[in-house]
């Protein structure tokens, strides 16, 4: 059968919205260029190769798992073929953006369980803090190598209509997403490998290295050729797939629980050869599950004894304890206090605006103006409890008001943004569809932002939630070098 090589782009109207490919400007003519080649492959051909290219993931395993679906344990993060392209001066200052953002975190953490000189200034309500379900007391006191909290961390942006950037959130805990950043660059250059052609795009498979070299930096002092180990809860685990990556990338062991002890206040790991010591853990096990003497009794997943080694100085836990703390979306809203306290400079990147409902204007603003604002749950994630105020029925605005007034501490509000689109694959040709961009940094001694991100889409037509659990894909994002 003859392709069908008609204009791709001849139907698709992004509206009043931003697009990211059709708007480009300051890229040196690099998304008219991908718009030319585009064209040429044709709509039919596209379709092809998209479909061979999804076939990939799945026989590479490159899955997660949605535990609201008990029968889908293996499911590919849908992959749009269409790439975003960041000009390299715009990523500049999404860079240094995001850098300023983990330098001010890694300062927060480092003063609320210590000094406590923010709240003790006035900067930020200390119930905010030291009442937060993820504040954990244990860290009171406890020695940070580098003062450095959050090594790994995922900043939310979107851009809205006139194509600036924001921050939506903080991701401070066991960010994930990663490994579709550097999967998605290799299947685009297997299977669109005419798009890819000649284009002078910055790198992003050097991340493993950089995540290994940051993990070899923080281990204990004195410690010249470190054991790194990344610790897993497990097969069943959502994002499993992306634990077996990065241990792989870093070229360290994946190991449970079951697969470390703790003895004489040092980690230990069980191998064929006996026992051989642990200097650092990346660990992708929340905080409660860690250590069954410390948090949850019944916990199988952590290691009993490990905080106590931890303060020992004996191990070096990525992220540390508590960092909950500062991706709660309620502190989010005084991220732009925080970096001026603490640095004495303006955001970079500004915060979209928020009304905290723990206070009374903002619950009386959010309550008034209900059909109007996104409803977020402050400690949720992955797009869980979110009421999208002007897209909700009825009773689903009643269902919000009801929720808010019991527990109005638990909730924020934002305006809804009209969030930027690009081009992508539907059974109906190219059309338009909202999405974000999480940037990855990694510190040790000084931060590094992975160049670009993963761009999430929101496949469903008109949706704003862009998480994988929620139905959302990703595309590969390019940023041009210099």
């Amino acid at each position: 059968m003859q392709p069908n090589i008609a204009n791709p782009f001849s139907s698709y109207d992004p509206g009043a919205y931003y697009c990211e490919l059709t708007a480009r400007s300051g890229d040196g003519g690099s998304a008219a260029l991908v718009r030319r080649r585009i064209t040429k492959i044709g709509l039919d051909a596209l379709r092809l190769r998209a479909r061979a290219a999804e076939r990939d993931l799945f026989n590479l395993g490159i899955t997660f798992t949605v535990y609201s679906e008990s029968s889908a344990i293996d499911r590919i993060l849908p992959f749009d073929c269409v790439p975003r392209i960041i000009a390299a001066d715009e990523w500049s200052v999404l860079e240094r953006g995001v850098a300023q953002r983990v330098r001010a975190l890694n300062l927060f953490l480092a003063d609320i369980y210590n000094t406590r000189h923010i709240t003790r200034d006035g900067v930020i309500p200390p119930e905010l803090v030291y009442g937060n379900a993820n504040y954990r007391p244990e860290m009171e006191g406890f020695p940070v190598r580098f003062g450095t909290y959050v090594h790994i961390c995922g900043i939310d942006l979107v851009r809205d209509e006139r194509g600036a950037f924001s921050v939506l959130e903080d991701n401070a805990r066991t960010p994930s997403g990663v490994s579709y950043v550097v999967e998605n660059r290799h299947l685009m250059l297997r299977a669109f490998p005419d798009l890819v052609a000649g284009m002078k795009l910055r790198p992003v498979d050097d991340y493993g290295r950089r995540l290994r070299s940051a993990m070899d930096e923080i281990a204990p002092e004195g410690i010249d050729n470190p054991q790194v180990v990344l610790l897993s809860p497990g097969i069943y685990n959502s994002a499993y797939f992306e634990h077996v990556f990065l241990a792989r990338e870093m070229g360290v062991p994946l190991v449970e629980g079951a697969d470390l002890t703790v003895e004489d206040d040092k980690v230990w790991m069980r191998t064929t050869a006996g026992l051989r010591r642990v200097h650092t853990i990346y660990r992708r096990i929340a905080d409660d599950f860690l250590d069954p003497t410390v948090f949850r009794p019944d916990s199988l997943l952590g290691v009993r004894g490990l905080i106590g080694a931890w303060r020992q100085g004996n191990v070096t836990l990525a992220n540390a304890v508590g960092t909950g703390v500062a991706d709660d979306k309620a502190v989010y809203a005084y991220m732009p206090r925080i970096i001026r306290y603490y640095l004495d400079e303006d955001a970079i990147l500004p915060n979209v605006e928020t009304h905290i409902c723990g206070e009374p204007d903002g619950l009386a603003y959010t309550l008034a103006n209900l059909d109007k604002l996104v409803i977020k749950p402050v400690g949720e994630s992955g797009g869980y409890g979110i009421t999208v105020g002007p897209r909700a029925s009825r009773s689903e605005l009643d269902a919000a008001r009801a929720l808010l007034v019991a527990d109005p501490a638990n909730w924020i509000s934002q305006p809804m943004i009209s969030l930027s689109v690009a081009p992508t694959l539907t059974e109906a040709g190219l059309r338009p569809r909202h999405l974000d961009l999480r940037p990855f940094a990694i510190t040790g001694r000084e931060t590094w932002v992975l160049p670009g991100g993963l761009s999430r889409v929101a496949l469903k037509e008109g949706s704003l939630i862009v998480n994988s659990s929620q139905g959302g894909g990703s595309k590969d994002t390019w940023v041009l070098a210099e």
